[in-house]
């Protein structure tokens, strides 16, 4: 075996869910750049999944096609892994990114926000992933979206579902690393601290200055985390380098928690 192993992602194909904007654009544009050919999901907005394809096309590195698919449900998360399969004739990287967050303390949650957010973070990527083990070879990469909300004790009743979804996703990874690493796949979950998104950005609109300040002051540089801090982790973990890097979730958050 080769002492050096490679990052390149050249030859390889990634399904990013919810590759349209955030970290999932910013995802999409790191793997393209180390070479990979990379199927941008979105749910509704053809317009900025179109854009992120757009400018991997004209970077002249990689590829890229966008694909409507809704990643929450079963048909939808098959639907995707054979529009990749059709598009790009394999899979070998498999990123499950898309996610929501409903904001309610217990009192507040009701039937319909427990779904979405149910659905989102659990199911969907369950459910893609078993469709998409029967195309991924040895060598093969799964990679959630954690959180780093899973080991920090200053969270507050509204954050309920999101944690209790998160906290869901490292068990799963936990037993699939050992279940698919016979087949020689790895799986991982990178786990973002606060993050200056849309995705997070509309979530903390309704709260006051001093919430957005208080969380920013949390991190030891003073600052959220941008898209671009956690792609080239994922992007790293989806490379040959990362052969041994399994069964991990793997906190990409400045020192927020430690």
């Amino acid at each position: 075996m080769s002492s050096a192993l490679s990052t390149s992602l050249t030859g390889k194909v990634a399904v990013v869910t919810g590759g349209s904007r955030g970290i999932g654009a910013a995802i999409a544009f790191r793997l393209a750049e180390e070479g990979a050919k990379v199927v941008v999901n979105y749910l509704s907005n053809a317009q900025a999944a179109d854009d992120v394809v757009r400018r991997i096309k004209s970077s002249g590195k990689g590829d890229a096609v966008a694909i409507q698919a809704d990643a929450s449900t079963i048909s939808d998360s098959q639907a995707l892994i054979d529009a990749t399969i059709k598009n790009f004739g394999k899979l070998d990287i498999l990123i499950l990114n898309a996610g929501v967050v409903h904001d309610a303390a217990l009192a507040a949650i009701d039937e319909d926000g427990f779904n979405r957010q149910i659905n989102l973070g659990m199911k969907g990527p369950l459910f893609m992933t078993q469709a998409a083990v029967k195309h991924l070879p040895s060598g093969g990469r799964i990679i959630f979206a954690g959180s780093s909300a899973t080991s920090f004790t200053g969270l507050g009743a509204p954050y309920l579902l999101h944690v209790m979804t998160k906290g869901a996703i490292q068990q799963m990874v936990r037993i699939l690393a050992k279940d698919l690493g016979a087949q020689g796949i790895t799986v991982n979950a990178v786990a973002p601290g606060p993050t200056d998104t849309d995705f997070f950005n509309d979530f903390a609109k309704d709260k006051p200055q001093i919430y957005t300040d208080m969380v920013c002051s949390m991190n030891p540089n003073n600052r959220f985390g941008h898209a671009e801090d956690i792609a080239p982790m994922v992007a790293f973990i989806a490379s040959p380098a990362a052969q041994w890097v399994n069964g991990q979730n793997l906190g990409v958050n400045g020192g927020f928690v430690v």
